[in-house]
């Protein structure tokens, strides 16, 4: 085989190249502030679209341009459709392990796609809202990376298998995003972004036209920009999301064990200072210690690891990418759970489901708020992992299992929003309530949110 020439190359080539980029735009390396029409809260949005202060037209103009743009900054989209929006004062994307009707789903791999003839079952009905993206996500949910850049605090990585979801959302790329939450797949990109992410209560019936991961964990997930954008989307779209709700003098219980288990001394000021906010309020807040669930968070990983291995064993034949060692890796952790192991945690889920009334009312809580992770988000690169599924004997394990398991092996809602920022890193809590309590925590976080806003380039 011939050596490659190390002769220069013709001038002619360079100018074709530089000619043929200078057309694409100015190059994505640092974010760049979206048009002011895009940052408004949604009421305001609507509003002025119903008074005629701002044309549907120009609307969908400036919406169009600016995706193409913050598309290709932050590469959220597996697949973009601007200009398809005319008639829609709202923009959906959806995570590409969903289904729409007239979108390929590539379910995160780069070869696979099926075209379904409908779309996910918690889709119809939609109204005010048009769907313009397929969202990127991590190879069926398990893989690690997925490319994408966070708009927001772009030395941060976005993190969870809903990436796009969370940075779409970020980007003004989309008003709203329905990705999937097992362990914290919509809450993780959602806080790491600034943004509101929304597990739902498990309910099997919900994820109809989803991959599925887990089974027994898997939810919907909803991602906006703020609590009220997402209170606004439950008002006008006709989607299954819950209206918010405001209460007074909810019992808010700050779980206990947080601060006997090492998280970082900004996050447990940030959890302070969102109990304060919330008191100031008028809810009782006090802590409380949650028990059982707390101490089976490792045993969600496990449950997550192993159900994914056995749909592995059911879709490998039609699947015929190469999967990336990170993929292998998680899956083979799953066949590394025994039968004998699998059904202990099978056990341990429904007692602790069957438990939840009893979980509520023995510790005198209506709500649990907790932090979205026991540490400050780290810079890209700072931390290599070699699997996306913590299993036991990890160094850190009892760090890397999280909190976001405790809403997903009891099957509860969980609401996670932005609280402020460490220098140039998000502050995020969450909310868990009972089942079907999702317009409570909606409301409750709106008064608990803080706008952590657009990067100032000085952190």
């Amino acid at each position: 085989m011939p050596e490659p020439s190390t002769a220069t190359a013709p001038a002619g080539v360079s100018a074709a190249v530089t000619g043929y980029l200078a057309g694409l735009g100015p190059e994505p390396v640092e974010p760049a502030r979206p048009p002011a029409v895009l940052t408004l809260p949604l009421r305001r949005r609507l509003a002025l679209l119903a008074t005629g202060e701002l044309a549907p037209a120009d609307w969908n103009r400036v919406a169009d341009d600016w995706g193409r743009e913050a598309d290709a900054r932050y590469r959220a989209c597996a697949e973009l459709r601007p200009g398809g929006a005319a008639a829609a004062p709202l923009r959906l994307g959806v995570k590409d392990t969903v289904d729409v009707a007239g979108f390929a789903t590539r379910l995160g791999l780069r070869r696979y796609r099926h075209h379904p003839a409908r779309g996910a079952r918690l889709l119809d009905g939609a109204r005010a809202l048009a769907t313009v993206a397929k969202l990127v996500t991590t190879e069926l949910n398990i893989g690690i990376g997925s490319g994408c850049g966070n708009p927001w605090f772009p030395r941060i990585d976005p993190a969870g298998s809903s990436t796009g979801c969370g940075v779409a959302v970020a980007a003004g790329i989309c008003d709203l995003a329905l990705g999937t939450d097992v362990l914290g797949s919509v809450r993780w990109p959602a806080g790491r972004c600034g943004v509101v992410g929304l597990r739902m209560t498990h309910d099997p019936a919900a994820v109809h036209g989803m991959l599925p991961l887990s089974p027994s964990m898997d939810a919907p997930g909803w991602v906006a920009r703020t609590a009220d954008d997402l209170a606004v989307l439950a008002e006008v779209t006709g989607l299954p999301i819950p209206r918010a709700e405001q209460h007074h003098g909810l019992r808010i219980g700050v779980v206990a064990e947080v601060a006997e288990g090492g998280a970082e001394a900004e996050v447990l000021a940030a959890l302070g200072a969102t109990g304060e906010r919330l008191a100031a309020l008028g809810h009782r807040v006090r802590t409380a210690r949650l028990g059982t669930p707390w101490g089976l968070r490792g045993a969600a990983w496990e449950l997550c690891a192993r159900e994914a291995w056995e749909g592995s064993r059911v879709w490998a034949g039609r699947i015929t990418d190469e999967l990336s060692p990170s993929t292998r890796r998680a899956l083979d952790s799953g066949a590394a759970v025994g039968d004998e192991r699998w059904a202990e945690v099978r056990g341990q889920q429904a007692e602790v489901r069957a438990a939840v009334p009893a979980l509520f009312e023995e510790a005198g809580v209506d709500v649990w708020l907790l932090p979205l992770d026991p540490d400050v988000p780290r810079p890209r690169g700072a931390a290599r992992a070699a699997s996306s599924l913590v299993t036991p004997g990890h160094p850190d394990y009892d760090r890397e299992i999280g909190y976001t398991p405790v809403a997903s092996f009891a099957g509860l809602p969980a609401i996670t929003f932005p609280v402020g920022r460490s220098g140039a890193a998000p502050l995020a809590m969450q909310l868990v309530g009972r089942p079907g309590s999702e317009g409570m925590l909606i409301g409750l976080a709106r008064e608990a949110a803080a706008e952590v806003g657009w990067p100032t380039g000085q952190e």
